[in-house]
């Protein structure tokens, strides 16, 4: 970890005062690690990033030392860094994440707003950025998986944005198989693997549904490709494999992550179960209680 973090403070433009860090020994990992939480993401077995999370007493983790190998930059890393960490502040029952970013540094900013943080309040040497932590919802089947997915239709309307993340065969086309239930489209719903995205229009006068399949995409460009604006007023879409690529469709998302709870070191089951990550991301979400799929889910 103290590799990658002298690495990755090093590559950046020098500020002043100079970013604690540079300066920062084993001895100050192995305390900020008695008070919080690490978090080490590899690239095919090597150690490529790392950041710290600190629990606070008011509901709130703060996030420091985000670092990225500068070997390891442009590869959608960070992102996926700060997702896993939103969801361990989620299962440490956690309520916001927290995170410093300095002046100097603008673009990073914008970076941290696209990725739904906004400035709370300001700091000494920069702002203080606050997201809302992702509720937390225990699926244990795949039936469970298909009502999430309608429950979650209730909280849909016209125009709304969903992104759906998840390793293969982790569930995110049956969530959309209920979520397609409870819109009341025209299905079926089915992968849109090789066509990349199906229209499902409503049954009944409501908004239409757009499956979209990213997963042999490349780029947010590829993506654009697609035309989804035309439709994205007037349906509810939702893109599989979508993190990393979709977010500039809408500053008004909700996402979706999807973890097996066998990649989570737990085997007991003969079913493999599911942990569910959702957040809402922008003005749109801020007065959702998304809280409701976790009752919900617990009273099945």
């Amino acid at each position: 970890m103290l590799r990658l973090i002298h690495a990755a403070f090093a590559a950046r433009p020098p500020v002043d005062p100079p970013a604690a860090a540079l300066s920062e020994t084993l001895a100050d990992i192995e305390a900020h690690l008695v008070e919080g939480y690490g978090v080490v993401a590899d690239v095919d077995g090597v150690p490529a990033g790392t950041l710290l999370l600190t629990p606070r007493a008011d509901g709130v983790v703060y996030m420091h030392r985000v670092s990225v190998h500068p070997d390891h930059r442009q590869a959608g890393l960070a992102a996926a860094m700060v997702r896993g960490a939103a969801e361990l502040a989620a299962d440490l029952d956690a309520r916001w994440i927290e995170l410093l970013c300095r002046r100097e540094f603008p673009q990073t900013l914008r970076w941290w707003q696209r990725h739904g943080f906004t400035i709370d309040r300001e700091d000494d040497l920069g702002h203080i950025l606050r997201r809302r932590l992702p509720v937390r919802v225990e699926v244990p089947t795949a039936d469970d998986m298909h009502r999430l997915g309608a429950s979650l239709a209730g909280l849909l309307r016209a125009g709304d944005l969903v992104i759906a993340t998840g390793e293969l065969g982790a569930g995110k086309t049956t969530l959309t198989q209920g979520l397609g239930e409870g819109l009341q489209v025209d299905g079926p719903i089915i992968s849109p693997t090789f066509v990349l995205s199906r229209i499902h229009p409503s049954r009944v006068g409501g908004p239409g549904l757009v499956h979209v399949d990213a997963y042999r995409l490349g780029s947010a460009a590829e993506l654009e490709d697609l035309d989804l604006d035309a439709s994205l007023a007037d349906s509810v879409t939702l893109v599989e494999w979508g993190a990393g690529l979709a977010e500039g469709l809408s500053s008004d998302r909700l996402e979706v992550d999807i973890r097996r709870d066998a990649d989570r070191g737990d085997t007991t089951g003969e079913d493999e179960g599911r942990q569910v990550y959702v957040v809402g991301v922008g003005p749109r979400w801020a007065t959702v209680d998304l809280g409701v799929l976790a009752v919900e889910g617990a009273t099945r």
